[in-house]
């Protein structure tokens, strides 16, 4: 680029008004003001007083301003009199102006895990560029097929920002539509002496760099809340080598085959649920129960079915007379 333009980008860069909202004034913010019609008012200082186009120094914008996202959630709060953060900037390329707006959220609401896990759970296994999903019922067993969600870190942060954000949007609305109420998602913790002695060093920072943990996390957080969805955090040890070696064979078919993170999914939801990533347990020894046993670990103790002890027969069991004594 010439100089004229770099010395106009640089500029740009620093023309912005940014100023904090306040709970109890009008429409939000005392400095910017932004009416529900998308007028908008800068209260000015005293030096720049001789300005002003409005009552009580203040200065009206000739422009509208309106938003897409949110429009009808910043509507309200600005109704209501809530806190709003405004920031005034402008893009050169464009040779616009824009507003972006900003605020709050109340903490985000507990549950008991019993009530979350009530009608299933999201098993999501985070990845470089992507997140494998998976639909479990209350039993622990999957239902349908995982799904993927794709998105690509590569770019800008605004870019970046907006894959994720996307990814999770569609990753919720599918949740809503099975009308599941939790997600489960690994804690993933780079801070332990066994991680960089496992993956190395180097492999470790290419392994942090490439997962978006935090952005993820916080994002996922905040995201789910606005959809009323629990997110339960699970261990992450051995997802992967688990769901490999116990769900990634038993639930291929011919027409798909399970990738080793979808698998790991599946891994994830069952522990947010208590249950292990194995499909069956070693039999007993033949002295503690008759023969190999029970080994199914899905099996609960109120629906033991054909399983369950036979009832007692009286009587004898031949047509023959029954012996002396019995």
């Amino acid at each position: 680029m010439s100089e004229q333009e770099w010395r106009g980008r640089w500029e740009a860069a620093r023309w912005f008004l940014s100023a904090d909202g306040e709970t109890g004034k009008r429409h939000g913010n005392e400095t910017l003001r932004i009416t529900p019609d998308g007028q908008v008012f800068i209260k000015l200082p005293a030096p720049l007083a001789d300005l002003a186009n409005a009552p009580h120094g203040r200065y009206t914008v000739s422009a509208r301003a309106s938003f897409a996202h949110c429009g009808r959630e910043w509507a309200d709060r600005v109704e209501a009199d809530r806190a709003v953060a405004y920031r005034i900037h402008v893009d050169p390329a464009r040779g616009r102006w824009y507003v972006d707006v900003s605020w709050q959220r109340p903490p985000v609401q507990t549950i008991s895990l019993e009530a979350a896990l009530a009608a299933g759970v999201i098993g999501i296994d985070t990845n470089a560029d992507h997140l494998a999903a998976w639909h479990l019922d209350v039993h622990g067993n999957p239902v349908g097929r995982p799904r993927r969600f794709s998105y690509d870190l590569s770019g800008t942060a605004s870019h970046r920002d907006a894959q994720l954000r996307h990814a999770l949007t569609r990753l919720l609305n599918w949740t809503r539509h099975l009308g599941v109420a939790a997600i489960a998602v690994e804690d993933l913790d780079f801070t332990d002496v066994k991680t960089r002695e496992k993956h190395g060093r180097r492999r470790l920072r290419q392994v942090v760099h490439g997962i978006p943990t935090a952005r993820l996390e916080a994002r996922l957080v905040s995201m789910a809340a606005e959809h009323a969805i629990a997110s339960v955090a699970v261990d992450a040890a051995y997802t992967s080598r688990w769901g490999a070696q116990h769900r990634q064979q038993p639930t291929s078919t011919p027409a798909h085959k399970t990738s080793r993170h979808e698998a790991a999914s599946l891994v994830i939801g069952r522990r947010a649920q208590g249950h292990g990533a194995r499909r069956r347990t070693a039999p007993p020894r033949h002295h503690q129960s008759d023969g190999a046993g029970h080994r199914t670990l899905q099996a609960r103790h109120h629906g033991l079915g054909c399983e369950e002890p036979r009832p007692a027969r009286t009587g004898g069991r031949t047509r023959s007379a029954a012996p002396p004594g019995a």
